[in-house]
Formats: structure tokens, sequence, C-alpha cells
């Protein structure tokens, strides 16, 4: 895919590679940092610069100490989706996994390691070892001569003076025991795997490669096998049938013992991972097992924070339940609470609910601060409200006590009465089906200009007290 600009160095324009962020806030690869700074004294971002010239500070000074690694790109980069560009490859994956396919892929065009200078397509390395490369070389086993490839190929017929053993004692100096040996690379590197690293990654490479390794083998293999059996073929009448067939044999067993150890590993890959997979079912078992007692502990955290809840409102109940019909609501913050009743924010209030008697009727006041009905702006409006309770199957209904309203004169001088009896007719006052019936009382209850007056002290220091007795 295209690459999102901020996926680009600020210098090369290409996908960054360990990318670097400086102070003002551009990306430069690592390497391409440390060459500005290196050819560069006091090096200004070139980017700062074209953006806007009249912004450079302090901060536009490139300098590899004054950066900072940007895992965040970094990670985003090795996401990015990509595939080889070799001619023939068809890969395609992410970009944390191309620089292992560039060490596997089979159309990559790589120098013959054994500096005869040629270029070859990685999957015709054998093939070109075989058949080509003139630094190849092959050694009689008995008289010790070496010969090139191409010597050894195209002219033992013409020059049969060059070695006077058979055919059959040519070997590759470069024997499978000194190919599992290089410390250089991967040990498979003699059939075509050009990965080089250090040792931990060797061995890394070579447990992810295994498939890659075996597909090289058989394939040398193949090439081995047709071209010693072409050179016998050849040579019949020169050389014994018998001897050709038993150095191929040879040949055949040791490359057998190398598919075998690799056949091992496999199984032991396997085995592991057997045991991986096993280890994580028990181990996801575990987690969701964990989860669902997370699950029911949260349940039953719940049901205890409802029922402390539940306990908590029947304690305020039962601090200011009054079981007597008289009850004596102190009403705080008047100030605050008259203005949200102008505004609308809150226009009324509702008493905590009080009994007529210990198994009485329930009851509760609601006082309108800035009046509502007919003392709607101009009143403090009162009302009385009979509520559903636990004992209204027992008592007579409609409600029939007197009910008296009292404002108390903080200063003991003039209190506001009123007094109403239930109309017997009203719902109001009839058994509730609801938690509460429509209140009932006094829209005029009292005056605002008197209430405010500070002639009297029905609020004092923001408080009023509203008193109901109930007959």
């Amino acid at each position: 895919d295209v690459p999102h600009q901020k996926y680009l160095c600020s210098n090369c324009n290409n996908v960054l590679k360990k990318a670097l962020q400086t102070l003002c806030g551009h990306r430069y690869c690592s390497a391409c940092l440390a060459w500005i700074v290196r050819n560069n004294k006091n090096a200004i971002c070139q980017k700062c610069r074209e953006e806007d010239p009249s912004t450079l500070s302090e901060g536009s000074l490139l300098a590899e100490e004054r950066a900072f690694g940007d895992a965040a790109i970094n990670k985003e980069i090795s996401e990015l989706k990509v595939h080889c560009v070799t001619l023939g490859c068809s890969w395609s994956g992410i970009m944390k996994n191309f620089e292992d396919h560039q060490t596997l892929c089979e159309y990559a065009l790589i120098p013959c390691h054994t500096g005869c200078g040629h270029v070859v397509m990685r999957k015709k390395l054998a093939d070109h070892l075989e058949n080509g490369c003139v630094n190849n070389v092959a050694m009689c086993q008995k008289c010790k001569q070496s010969l090139s490839s191409s010597e050894y190929q195209a002219g033992w017929r013409r020059k049969p003076e060059l070695c006077e053993c058979s055919l059959s004692t040519f070997l590759f100096s470069e024997s499978p025991s000194t190919l599992l040996t290089d410390k250089d690379g991967c040990r498979f590197s003699e059939v075509g795997c050009s990965f080089r690293g250090s040792n931990e990654k060797i061995k890394e490479h070579e447990k992810t490669a295994v498939g890659a390794h075996m597909l090289l083998l058989l394939q040398h293999i193949k090439q081995l096998k047709a071209s010693l059996c072409s050179a016998a073929k050849a040579a019949d009448g020169f050389i014994p049938q018998e001897k050709v067939i038993s150095e191929l044999e040879n040949k055949l067993h040791v490359f057998e013992n190398i598919v075998a150890v690799l056949n091992k590993e496999v199984e032991t890959s396997n085995l592991e991972i057997t045991a991986f997979r096993r280890q994580r079912e028990l181990d996801q078992n575990i987690i969701q097992g964990l989860e669902l007692k997370i699950a029911e502990l949260h349940r039953c955290l719940l049901q205890k924070d409802a029922g402390l809840s539940s306990l908590h409102k029947s304690l305020l109940f039962s601090e200011q339940a009054s079981y007597d019909g008289v009850f004596l609501w102190k009403i705080t913050d008047v100030g605050r609470k008259l203005q949200d009743s102008v505004t609308g924010r809150t226009v009324s209030l509702y008493s905590p609910a009080f009994y007529t008697a210990k198994y009485g009727y329930k009851v509760c006041l609601r006082v309108y601060l800035n009046g509502d009905g007919t003392g709607k702006g101009t009143h403090v409006s009162l009302f009385f409200v009979v509520m559903k309770g636990d004992y209204d199957a027992l008592l007579p209904w409609p409600f029939r006590h007197k009910v008296t309203f009292m404002l108390l004169d903080q200063n003991n001088r003039e209190h506001i009465i009123d007094a109403f009896r239930p109309d017997l007719t009203s719902a109001s006052f009839q058994r509730p089906v609801n938690d509460m019936n429509v209140a009932s009382g006094c829209p005029m209850f009292l005056p605002l200009s008197k209430l405010q007056s500070p002639k009297y002290a029905y609020v004092k220091e923001d408080t009023l007290f509203l008193k109901c007795i109930i007959e």
C-alpha cells in the first residue's frame, strides 16, 4: 500500500527505518539523522525550513542526542502491508516479516559464496555450484588432486591425464559434515540458504526455516543424483558401475542422515507446539473460570451495595420519621432553594414521610417556595400528601383527620397557622393506588413578601421550620 506521509523520512522520503523524532516533531531514519549531523555543522531540520522559515527555533537544530526513538511509529510501520518486488516472487505480508523473507526468497539475486563473481537466483544456486562455478572444487580421495566444477564436468574426457583415478572417486571437498558446521552463516548455506547473523539469530532461523531447508536439500540431492547418474552413463566402459552406485549410495546415506536429523527437529518442534497449545487451553480454562468468579463477585457486590443503600435509606427514615402525627420539617439553604423554585429548576420540595400513629397512615408534606396554582409567584404553597403505607389494608378510608400547618417564627412571636379538614370525596384522601395521592392543602399559605420581610424571623440563618399536626 502507498504509505502515509507520517511513515516517511524527512530526509530520504522513504519509509522510516529505526525512526527517530526530533524536538521539532519531524521524523528521520536513524542512519539519515546520523549522516546529516556528521556532514553538516549546526544542521537545521529541512522540513521546518520548507514549512515555515519564520518558525525556525532552537528546537529545529538537529542533533542525535536531542532525538528520541519513536516506538509508536516503528510499531505501526512494522504492521504495514508489503509485497516482494523481486521478479517472479508472489510473497506478501507485513513489514516486520519482510527481512526474514528476503533471506529465503527463491527469486532473489545473490552472489555466489565461493567468490567466483557470479550473481545467481537463490533457487538456482545449487545448479550453479554443480555446473558452472569455477571455484567449487572437487577432490579425488585417492590421489588428492583438485578439479574445479567446470573442469570436472567438461574437461575430464578430453584431459583424462588430470587424474588417473576413476570418476567414482571424485567428491566435493565441501562435505555435508563441513556444511553443517559453517560458522559464518546458516548451516545450509551450501545448498542455497543465504541467511547470516549472530548465533542466536541463526538458531532461531534454523528452527523456523526447517521446511525451506528440507526443500533446498531435496533439490540439491536431486541435482546431485542426476549429475552423477549422467556422468556414470557417460563413463560407462571406463568406470565399474558398482563403484559409481556405491558412491551414490554413500552420498544418499549422508543426506538421509541429515533429513533424519531434520525430521527429529520437526517432531520435537511439533511436540513443543502441542504442549504449548495444551498449556494455552489450560490457561484459557483457568482464565474463563476466574472471569466467571469475578463476574459472580461483581454481582454479589452489586447486591450488597443495593442492600446497603436500602439499609441506609431505612436508617435515615427511622431517624427522621415521626409516629405520633406531629412532624417538624427543617428546611435549610432557603435562599438557593427559593431561587431554584423561581427559575423552575426545582419547583417543589417533599418532606420525609411520617405516620399519624405507630401503625397509622403514612403521609408527607410538599412545599412550593415560589407558590403553585393561585399562589404562584406571590405566596408559599403548602400541601398535604397521603402516601401508600404498610398498614393501609387495616385503616379506615377515606382519610378523615384534621390537618394543621404551622410556619414557626423563630423568635416565637407570630407563627403562621392554617388548618383544613379533608374533602371525603376528593381522590387525595382515598386509599392510595400509587406511591402517593395528589397533594391537597393551602396554595396561598404565606405571602412571599412576609416570608422575606426582616420584621419576621420565619427565615433565620437561611433556615425555616414547618410543622404539621394531625389530630
